[in-house]
């Protein structure tokens, strides 16, 4: 790795005994974050509903000796170092799944696959994320600026990145840097793809379809709306989406609606395209529903764009330990809960641990052999960002 300057301000590279003893650790590491993962995965955690796995993770944590603490919406906070103020790393993994409280958890290892819903996306990162503490602890790896290791909820579908938001506001003053643990390994995300998720609503007057035929429908004119969206143009660079993904509304078939509701997803890596989308989607719901009805837009969720540059230098450090570890690097496009302080300006990435397929899915699984290089990379980053956090705030 090379050195990283800033003036007379130096991180200076590990030796290649220790980069050695971290990939050794790592490996030692591995079947344990495995049997964690499966624990944590085990423990029911639908978005909004993530109270029992935070208590899991607390007591797992409590059980290595930490001292954590649950702030009022779910998320758990552990801070490893001896300074208990100043410049912080802040470690992200959301716990929060897309599966109702009713879904079977059946996990299963067959070879080096293991298998559950949500197994990867998040349980293998909460893991990997406590193993990390554990594996600086073993090592005796004592950080220059404290470590804030938060298991946060909300970042899934409607939770809006509540525990990103609120950790990150938290310690708004303190943050140096923030690594995000989610998604695969060798890829880094460096641009937050922007979002915001409304529900539109039509009201009219109802009535009875053939003795008050004529009166206006709901559903009628939250069609006209949909189809004005659908024919919608966005640019693919820089890339811009919308979706309709949810309608409902009347009450039978011989009944005209009084009510009907769609939720909207529109997306953009731009702020300034996703501004520009949703006040053309705004025109559209009040221009094209019809006479005699009326509109409502409640705002289900928003998600701020932003971008790091791949010269950034937290950016560059991801990338050569990457290197270090035999994989290209791949930079890439998400919505994840770096996206709160990425949004912020603050130097922050998403990266994960291991490979994963049929995400949000009950069939999702994870390929246990990466997990060595996942884990690897998550300690030599967290030893290398709080150096260069360290050297930016002298």
């Amino acid at each position: 790795m090379r050195k990283i300057n800033r003036g007379e301000k130096i991180v200076m590279p590990l030796t290649q005994p220790e980069l050695n003893q971290l990939r050794s650790i790592a490996r030692k590491y591995t079947e344990r974050v495995v049997e964690l993962t499966r624990r944590i995965c085990a423990v029911p955690a639908p978005t909004g509903n993530e109270r029992a796995r935070a208590e899991f993770v607390a007591s797992v944590l409590r059980e290595r000796g930490y001292t954590p603490t649950l702030d009022e919406v779910g998320n758990v906070y552990t801070r490893r170092g001896k300074r208990g103020q100043g410049p912080l790393v802040m470690l992200l993994a959301h716990t929060d799944t897309v599966f109702p409280l009713n879904t079977p958890l059946k996990i299963e290892r067959h070879g080096d696959v293991v298998h559950g819903p949500g197994i990867g996306d998040n349980s293998v990162s909460v893991a990997s994320m406590i193993s990390t503490l554990e594996m600086l602890d073993e090592l005796g790896r004592e950080t220059p600026v404290d470590i804030m290791a938060v298991a946060d909820v909300g970042e899934e579908g409607l939770g809006n990145l509540l525990g990103a938001r609120t950790a990150v506001e938290r310690y708004l003053n303190e943050l140096g840097a923030v690594l995000v643990i989610d998604g695969g390994l060798g890829r880094i995300i460096t641009t937050a793809v922007g979002s915001k998720r409304w529900k539109v609503t039509v009201h009219g007057p109802g009535g009875h379809s053939y003795g008050a035929f004529g009166r206006p429908s709901a559903i009628h004119g939250l069609g006209r709306i949909i189809a004005a969206i659908a024919d919608l143009e966005v640019p693919s660079q820089p890339k811009t989406t919308f979706n309709v993904g949810l309608i409902e509304g009347g009450t039978s078939v011989n009944t005209i609606a009084a009510s009907a509701s769609a939720v909207i997803d529109m997306r953009s890596t731009d702020v300034v395209m996703l501004d520009k989308l949703s006040e053309q989607v705004k025109g559209l719901i009040e221009q094209r529903v019809g006479v005699g009805l009326r509109t409502e837009i409640q705002v289900l969720g928003e998600r701020p764009a932003g971008r790091r540059s791949e010269s950034d230098p937290l950016v560059q450090l991801a990338a050569q330990t990457l290197t270090w570890l035999g994989r290209e690097p791949k930079f890439g496009a998400s919505s994840t809960d770096a996206n709160i302080p990425i949004s912020l300006n603050i130097p922050s990435i998403c990266v994960g641990i291991t490979h994963t397929e049929q995400a949000h899915t009950v069939e999702e699984h994870l390929y246990v052999p990466p997990i060595s290089d996942g884990l690897a990379q998550i300690l030599r980053l967290c030893i290398d960002t709080t150096e260069l956090v360290a050297t930016q705030k002298q």
